[in-house]
């Protein structure tokens, strides 16, 4: 960050049914007019749940909140870090060359999890970035400051209001605001991930990957296969 290269935290937060459901805190309403809900949260058809995947950026306090609506997936988190480039990176930090991801050690962003490593290589080389991943320990996830940056915004913002559709939830996420200047970007993720891809050992070994000296199984960088000119 001293050095103006970006520095991001990750995560996905937790999946939630969109429809009229009761949403947990409490909301100013017209005195004997509460916004009615569903009693039981069965999922409903045609509607089902989502999986917000988060980007924070440290330096900037933004985020960027890609709202998915199929798998979470590592193929849907490296999708959501290069929308996050792609919108807003590139264009606050034009001059860089190296990219810093903190994320937890497990989900669709785990540090064992091959498709990671691969979607990583292929943003990498798409972008000309140099990518450091930085996995926090088992059980400490709690550390990851998108939870208390993005997230707990997010989920005081929305409290005791029901995510009866995609574009609600959109909105209210894009709208959370903090004191400390906190902003927001979220878009709709309609793309389809599969589960079950299997990353070859073959492909493993094609990964321009380098473990660092201080815990490799968790910290790890990433270099693209050919320099962006």
């Amino acid at each position: 960050m001293a050095a103006g290269q970006p520095a991001i935290s990750v995560d996905t937060k937790k999946k939630e049914l969109v429809g009229d459901f009761k949403n947990p805190g409490r909301e100013l309403r017209p005195k004997g007019q509460p916004e009615p809900v569903r009693v039981h949260d069965f999922e409903l058809p045609g509607l089902g749940k989502v999986a917000p995947y988060g980007v924070y950026d440290l330096a900037a306090n933004a985020g960027w909140v890609s709202v998915g609506v199929d798998a979470d997936t590592a193929a849907f988190a490296v999708e959501s870090i290069r929308r996050w480039w792609q919108q807003l990176g590139q264009v606050r930090y034009p001059k860089a060359k190296q990219l810093v991801i903190t994320a937890d050690c497990g989900g669709s962003n785990g540090a064992r999890v091959r498709l990671w490593k691969r979607e990583l290589q292929r943003f990498a080389d798409e972008c000309g970035l140099t990518v450091t991943v930085a996995h926090l320990p088992p059980g400490t996830s709690k550390w990851n400051r998108i939870e208390h940056r993005l997230f707990a915004a997010i989920s005081q913002n929305w409290r005791g209001k029901p995510l009866v559709s995609h574009q609600v939830i959109v909105q209210l996420i894009g709208a959370t605001t903090t004191q400390t200047g906190l902003t927001v970007r979220c878009e709709l993720d309609a793309n389809s991930y599969p589960k079950g891809i299997k990353v070859t050992d073959a492909e493993m070994v094609a990964l321009a990957i380098e473990r660092d000296a201080f815990h490799g199984e968790w910290n790890y960088t990433i270099s693209p296969h050919q320099q962006s000119p």
